[in-house]
């Protein structure tokens, strides 16, 4: 919609012949999203189909330093306006939200079941997991004397045995029916020879491991029941693969536990040092990708990703990937920020260098108020469209919508308005997923308008 926008006004106002060229309207574009690396590959390709552009490509930054005010404004504007449109009550949306969280079925839901089930008494832990498929743990098992075992894949469960399972509310009713039913039973976490731990994950090594490979039960007489991964709690099925930072709630004897402990670090200090060397590698690796001609049919020059969408792409797969090479990608939340605002003031420093020295004369015009009108027409039609369709059609939470007004024009004050507003996780949660593609989309955009136009 952006783009179809810009184009529209584009041909409305006269095309190639009229006041305001294609160029200096990509540059409005990318004031009105907030994307600053949309502008600086949409430059980078203007150069590269006229090494002449220089003044061209300065009328760009105009436009965008001309839009961008409005633009952080705008999306800010629309959040609200959608509120009254809707009449949204926000406390209800906050209220909705956390009971989604407390009944979701894929979260470590944990259960106490009694053996009732004759036909599964005297069936090992091993043979169990043959006849339930999915992920789940027996952290625990209460004999009818009293005696609490850390169950290892040769231990049996028996008839009248308390169990202490985990797993997906959703799997539940399967145990239930397999196994016996649910009892109430508060478990000792403190006292006895079973405790319950958690164990950070620091040693460089067992990043990218599968938690069925470390053989927890057999050698340590252990049980992972949750791995808490960025505030986020998932079942420790045998192929997760840990990640450097991750959390592991263990339960078994305080020694075997201190042992394990001592063998994955769990050593907040670690956690604070950047993994500098990754950084470097992505960002290398990142201007290759970018540097790379991408030749397609109807274009005079061949599109590259370019200083922005390279390192982006690259990030991505590292992310994924990186463990194979044992490349460790966790960075604590302090240098993730001082990082991104780092870049964000670099980036906007040089925009601001590069067209300061006639902004005043450009935007305080009347050719310059039309560039702002551009701009917040761009900004705002778009986001009022999606508002509506998300709310009235799909019925999204309030928050996750305003989340994803924020991803979608990579805009962090707009996030920062939003997470302030929720005083929670949802507007965060759509930010992250729907900011790759869009960034990734942005930048492609801007360069494919300047190929075919210009």
């Amino acid at each position: 919609l952006n783009v179809v926008i810009m184009l529209a006004i584009y041909f409305i106002q006269g095309g190639a012949s009229g006041d305001t060229s294609i160029s200096q309207l990509v540059g409005i574009m990318s004031g009105a999203v907030t994307n600053t690396p949309g502008l600086g590959a949409a430059q980078q390709t203007y150069l590269q189909v006229n090494a002449e552009g220089y003044d061209v490509s300065q009328q760009m930054s105009m436009g965008y330093a001309a839009a961008y005010p409005l633009g952080v404004v705008g999306i800010i504007l629309t959040m609200i306006l959608i509120r009254k449109f809707f009449k949204i009550d926000t406390n209800a949306e906050i209220a909705e939200i956390e009971h989604d969280e407390k009944s979701s079925m894929l979260a470590p839901h944990i259960v106490s079941l009694r053996v009732t089930n004759r036909m599964v008494d005297g069936l090992s832990m091993k043979k169990l997991h043959t006849l339930i498929s999915c992920d789940y743990v027996i952290s625990r098992i209460e004999k009818p004397d009293g005696t609490v075992i850390i169950p290892k894949s040769e231990d049996v469960i028996n008839y009248d045995d308390v169990c202490l399972v985990v797993c997906s509310q959703k799997d539940e009713e399967m145990f239930t029916r397999f196994i016996g039913p649910v009892i109430e039973k508060t478990w000792e976490r403190e006292k006895g020879p079973v405790v319950s731990r958690r164990i950070l994950v620091t040693k460089t090594e067992y990043n990218g491991t599968k938690l069925g490979s470390m053989r927890l039960h057999s050698a340590y007489n252990l049980n992972v029941t949750r791995v808490n991964r960025a505030g986020v709690d998932l079942v420790a099925g045998p192929n997760l693969r840990l990640q450097m930072g991750d959390r592991l709630t263990v339960v078994g004897k305080l020694d075997d536990i201190n042992n394990l402990a001592n063998r994955l670090g769990n050593s907040m200090k670690r956690l604070n040092e950047p993994n500098l060397i990754t950084m470097f590698i992505g960002i290398f690796l990142g201007i290759l990708v970018g540097s790379i001609p991408l030749q397609f049919p109807g274009m005079s020059v061949p599109m590259k990703l370019g200083l922005a969408g390279g390192p982006l792409v690259v990030a991505i797969l590292i992310g994924a990937y990186g463990h194979k090479f044992h490349l460790v990608t966790y960075t604590n939340s302090s240098a993730n920020l001082l990082l991104r605002e780092m870049g964000i003031c670099l980036f906007l420093a040089s925009v601001g260098i590069a067209a300061g020295k006639d902004f005043f004369a450009t935007v305080f015009n009347t050719q310059g108020a039309l560039w702002v009108g551009y701009g917040f027409i761009i900004t705002v039609v778009p986001l009022i469209v999606m508002g509506i369709i998300a709310r009235a059609k799909f019925k999204m939470n309030y928050f996750s919508i305003i989340g994803m007004m924020s991803g979608g024009y990579t805009d962090p004050p707009a996030l920062a308005y939003a997470n302030k507003l929720a005083n929670n996780d949802a507007p965060a949660v759509a930010y992250s997923t729907v900011y790759p593609l869009t960034m990734f989309m942005r930048v492609i955009a801007a360069q494919l308008v300047i190929l075919f136009f210009v």
